[in-house]
């Protein structure tokens, strides 16, 4: 949901520089929320359970994807626009056939950082009725228990370099050859 958000968002303030900022700057305030607090916020609006911890998760997951976005795009060199437009390129083909593909690597690097973060932040949904691995822990602590901690702590740490890894396959699949770097 975070990247069907930020991605076009993202391409919308990167033609839109005089909002940019503003945009940028909110998701930026909501990231700067600490997590436990955001859901506690949401608790009064959505009740307890899974929609809570997913409307939190999503909004923690924006400004990661919005801000690589926006930077991928803005940062594709203008003489290659240029190059696109004075070979009668619109600008929606400029954006498909030039931007986009040039700024894959920014992106996707936003979406990794935002999955990772996700996952990490996705154990404090147990403070709000969604259970998870978040539960392990929260009794470990409780109980003074480190065998229980590692119990959640360590799937979860699994979990977030799994889809690290597998976004990153997905990252070197659909980068066009002429933009992957060569590491």
């Amino acid at each position: 949901m975070a990247v069907i958000i930020s991605v076009p968002l993202g391409i919308y303030i990167s033609r839109k520089k005089k909002v940019a900022e503003f945009y940028i700057g909110v998701t930026a305030v909501f990231q700067t929320i600490p997590s436990l607090a955001l859901f506690g916020f949401l608790v009064p609006i959505l009740g307890i359970g899974t929609a809570t911890a997913l409307v939190a998760l999503i909004i923690y997951a924006l400004l990661p994807i919005l801000r690589n976005t926006y930077t991928g795009i803005t940062e594709v060199d203008e003489s290659i626009i240029e190059a696109g437009r004075g070979m009668g390129m619109t600008s929606r083909q400029i954006l498909w056939k030039i931007q986009l593909p040039l700024s894959l690597p920014f992106l996707m690097a936003g979406i990794r950082t935002a999955t990772v973060l996700t996952v990490g932040v996705a154990t404090l949904a147990t403070f709000v009725g969604a259970g998870g691995l978040g539960d392990v822990i929260w009794r470990g602590l409780q109980s003074w228990n480190n065998s229980l901690v590692l119990a959640g702590a360590i799937p979860v740490a699994g979990m977030a370099l799994f889809f690290d890894y597998i976004l990153r396959l997905v990252e070197k699949k659909v980068t066009p050859k002429g933009v992957k770097s060569s590491t």
